[in-house]
């Protein structure tokens, strides 16, 4: 499995952004090809996406939600096998997001530095629009802050 890292600092506190990234039927919009995003359960995602021009579902497993500081999801199924998102306060009203995106590689080892290249756009992409979405919104919404 390859790992993407990128991170972005947001101008609000750490619980509103989590708060935001928590909101999982919130994610089609700032996350590219993303269409639907259900929380079946506390603890199953059900994902709808567009992904290189190809309709895919799956289900993502949570297998950490720490309020205000981590989530972590996983999957065997779908183009991204994993993902952790954690929040760090860099002061009362700052924080930075580090995004960890799992995929597993292809074989064809030509394509797999494109399909990186494109998951590593996508991702930095997906935390800028994360940013101007939760800057104009300037405030927490209700999330869910147990523990799974």
């Amino acid at each position: 499995m390859t790992t993407i890292v990128r991170s972005i600092d947001v101008n609000v506190p750490v619980r509103t952004a989590y708060n935001q990234w928590s909101r999982f039927d919130e994610f089609p919009q700032f996350m590219e090809g993303v269409k639907q995003v259900t929380q079946m359960d506390a603890n199953r995602l059900h994902w709808k996406a567009e992904i290189a021009g190809q309709e895919n579902e799956w289900v993502a497993k949570i297998i950490e939600q720490t309020p205000d500081k981590r989530i972590a999801w996983t999957s065997r199924e779908g183009a991204l096998h994993g993902a952790m998102v954690t929040f760090h306060p860099l002061s009362d009203a700052q924080s930075k997001i580090l995004l960890r995106v799992g995929r597993i590689t292809g074989r064809d080892v030509a394509n797999v530095g494109e399909a990186l290249d494109a998951l590593s756009l996508r991702a930095q992409g997906d935390l800028e629009r994360f940013k101007v979405l939760i800057e104009a919104r300037g405030h927490g919404i209700g999330a869910w802050q147990e523990q799974v």
